[in-house]
């Protein structure tokens, strides 16, 4: 086999590598990784939304509380200021009397807000603990694509080494510059650095070449080192 022979060889192995990295980088489970990530993202923004507000209702649920905890206490004090028997006056006990029922009615004021912000909590609660469910699901089925992703990742790159190993014995009867020119080649002319002459059409580019060309393609003469271009691509040519 000649160099040039082996230099095709080593472009097929190359293809092939390229393959396997193309098909690693877009295996379909990390596409459905990307769409299950992309709702959790969104359920999470929503979750931090609604819990914010369920934090705003609990902080006034406590002021609330805090307030009608006072009230209450008021209302204690004033209660034993009412019934202890040092005051006896008729006005002040009224006065104590009346003080009395209107933290009364400020208490059940303030309850009835209370139970308003309660009744308001227990639907943002209910949303809370469905996008938990819904998050919990979502991680699942990640943690299952992150592990046939790994799978397939493990046959690919296995895959890849021997590629690898076999495109290593492949250049060991290429010339360094010849390996060196289709690798600058390669790089320039998407993947393909060296291509079959197929009668008169490249394979590289899928062109086809005068008959002049192939003549002198075909018979050694277009370089002082043997080595042909194509005219249109200028790829290396193996006639």
């Amino acid at each position: 086999m000649t160099a040039l022979e082996h230099l095709l060889e080593v472009q097929a192995l190359d293809t092939a590598a390229d393959q396997l990295r193309h098909r690693r980088a877009h295996l379909p489970e990390r596409t459905e990784l990307d769409a299950v990530q992309s709702a959790l993202a969104a359920l999470d923004k929503k979750a931090a939304e609604v819990q914010a507000e369920r934090d705003e209702l609990a902080r006034n649920e406590k002021r609330l509380e805090d307030e009608i905890a006072l009230v209450r206490d008021k209302a204690a004090q004033t209660d034993k200021t009412l019934y202890s028997g040092t005051i006896n006056a008729p006005k002040e006990l009224t006065a104590l009397q009346e003080e009395i029922d209107a933290l009364a009615r400020r208490q059940r004021q303030l309850e009835d807000q209370e139970l308003e912000l309660m009744e308001q909590a227990e639907p943002l609660d209910n949303e809370l603990a469905s996008m938990s469910s819904q998050r919990d699901v979502l991680d699942q089925q990640a943690t299952g694509l992150l592990a046939r992703i790994a799978e397939q990742e493990v046959v690919i790159d296995g895959e890849l080494a021997d590629v690898t190993s076999k495109r290593d014995g492949a250049t060991a009867d290429i010339p360094s510059e010849l390996l060196t020119e289709y690798e600058q080649l390669r790089g320039g002319l998407g993947g393909i650095g060296v291509a079959r002459l197929n009668g008169n059409r490249c394979e590289g580019c899928h062109l086809t070449l005068s008959a002049v060309d192939v003549d002198q393609i075909r018979h050694g003469r277009t370089e002082a080192d043997g080595v042909a271009h194509c005219t249109e691509c200028n790829r290396i040519l193996v006639p």
